[in-house]
């Protein structure tokens, strides 16, 4: 008996990069932070919050590439001199990534009280019907 992948079925013609794309999602593995939400603010509107507290807007970089969103945060070294008797709020670099359906792009980005905001909007699907002409052989 072998075993049918969503790829290799006969009706499923080219979707082989779905079950790419949801084996690239499941070793993404990220560590859980830092935190965030997603939510929907519209038919065809989403943000992502992420929690992003003591870093400036300059320490966060959000890039797309391959239908991919990547947030990457690293804050600039400014402890000389300080000496932390406790230090419980997290000042380490991450990077949290998204993976984007075909049709989904950014809107925008901005940052309010320590959260990180990034806008996502889907674009219309156009309804396209094709006629295909058959040739005489």
């Amino acid at each position: 008996m072998t075993k049918l992948t969503l790829g290799s079925h006969p009706f499923l013609l080219g979707f082989d990069q779905l079950e790419r794309l949801v084996e690239r999602t499941a070793k993404s593995g990220n560590d859980g932070y830092p935190p965030f939400n997603i939510e929907q603010s519209g038919e065809n509107n989403f943000r992502i919050t992420l929690a992003v507290a003591g870093f400036a807007e300059d320490d966060i970089a959000i890039t797309v590439e391959d239908r991919q969103l990547v947030v990457r945060g690293q804050q600039s070294d400014d402890d000389e001199g300080r000496v932390f008797l406790h230090r419980g709020i997290a000042a380490r670099q991450f990077q949290r990534a998204f993976i984007l359906a075909d049709g989904v792009e950014v809107g925008s980005a901005s940052m309010e009280n320590g959260l990180l905001h990034v806008d996502l909007r889907r674009a219309e699907p156009q309804k396209i019907v094709q006629t295909i002409k058959i040739n005489k052989a």
